[in-house]
């Protein structure tokens, strides 16, 4: 693959240290596992808890903590993305929106387990 964050870098840009290629590297697949396991709580609030609050309910978390995943997969590429070509530039790292999307998706899905679990 080529282009910003893939392969060799374009004019202008430098090869970053590799520790910190590694390290964003390592952030990225940390984003993937968190995604992955978003993606898996959402199919055993379906599957495992069919004697918690009605099926809707069930089937209305299940398809929001798939939706996060799936958000978290992309928005996770696209940082890793980022953070690369702003090594490969010389430039400061950019600020991302997705720490607190993720504190707050995670306070909402335990709010949700809250909410089944009590009726």
């Amino acid at each position: 693959m080529s282009g910003p964050g893939h392969g060799e870098p374009h004019a202008g840009e430098q090869e970053p240290d590799y520790r910190f290629s590694l390290a964003n590297e390592r952030t990225f697949l940390a984003y993937m596992r968190t995604a992955l396991a978003v993606d898996v709580g959402g199919l055993a609030v379906v599957q495992l808890l069919p004697d918690v609050a009605t099926a809707a309910w069930r089937r209305g978390v299940a398809v929001a903590l798939a939706l996060l995943g799936l958000v978290l997969a992309v928005a996770g590429y696209r940082r890793w993305s980022q953070n690369q070509r702003a090594m490969r530039r010389g430039e400061p790292l950019p600020e991302s929106w997705l720490m607190p999307m993720l504190a707050t998706a995670a306070a909402l899905a335990s709010a949700a387990v809250v909410v089944l679990v009590a009726l």
